[in-house]
């Protein structure tokens, strides 16, 4: 496998944890003056647990990775709240369209079967109407452009989209598609397509923690940049 020598702002002491191709990359960046070597890997994601900020170096890293003129397409999920308590989740694109992915509903409804996860009922339907066309437009552009499609997040509510699941797997096939997505960490009983992720050969993973969020944005940037290389 390649390797590329990267640049970075800070020390940074590369930590790998577990085996194979697809294992995870904690970086610990803390003082100055030296470089790191990132193994080539073709897709980008994020793990690491709820709030941590995945979503936010997500958004940070397609805004830098715009200014350097890259193609960027995909979406992002965002809190909802209301008088300052979080009733659901909406799925937003990068061009700017909003729907909800899931909301809080205490009670099921007669007659009705509701995707669920804890006091959250998905909206597949809606969900499906705005994720879809981007996947499906990055399968179908990618091997005309080098360019790179965001999917925040592949977790629990997401996978209720039997679509879903089959245009993720496409994109990641796709020629010239670079995907930078996230993954929640493991626990419970396995998501089959995040595990099948993270044992993919040409997938590198961030561990996003507290200690490092705010110097992990260079390391996600340059290691999407080498995989459009």
């Amino acid at each position: 496998m390649r390797r590329v020598l990267l640049p970075v702002g800070g020390r940074t002491r590369p930590e790998f944890s577990g085996g194979g191709a697809g294992r995870e990359l904690n970086l610990d960046l803390r003082a100055a003056g030296t470089t790191t070597i990132l193994h080539m890997a073709r897709h980008v994601f994020l793990t690491g647990p709820p709030g941590v900020g995945k979503t936010t170096l997500i958004q940070k890293a397609s805004e830098r990775l715009q200014s350097f003129g890259v193609a960027v397409d995909g979406f992002y999920t965002e809190e909802v709240r209301q008088g300052g308590r979080r009733t659901g989740f909406d799925v937003v694109t990068l061009s700017g369209a909003r729907g909800p992915l899931s909301r809080v509903r205490s009670e099921p409804q007669p007659g009705r079967c509701d995707c669920r996860v804890g006091q959250y009922v998905v909206d597949v339907a809606s969900f499906e109407q705005l994720a879809l066309p981007v996947l499906k437009n990055a399968i179908s552009s990618g091997g005309s452009r080098q360019g790179v499609c965001v999917i925040d997040e592949i977790g629990k509510m997401e996978l209720f989209s039997q679509p879903f699941i089959q245009a993720v797997r496409q994109t990641l096939s796709s020629p010239g598609t670079v995907v930078l997505g996230t993954i929640p960490v493991p626990k419970g009983k396995p998501l089959a397509l995040v595990e099948e992720i993270r044992k993919r050969p040409d997938v590198k993973v961030f561990s996003v923690t507290k200690e490092n969020r705010n110097h992990l944005l260079p390391d996600i940037v340059n290691c999407v940049q080498s995989s459009r290389m």
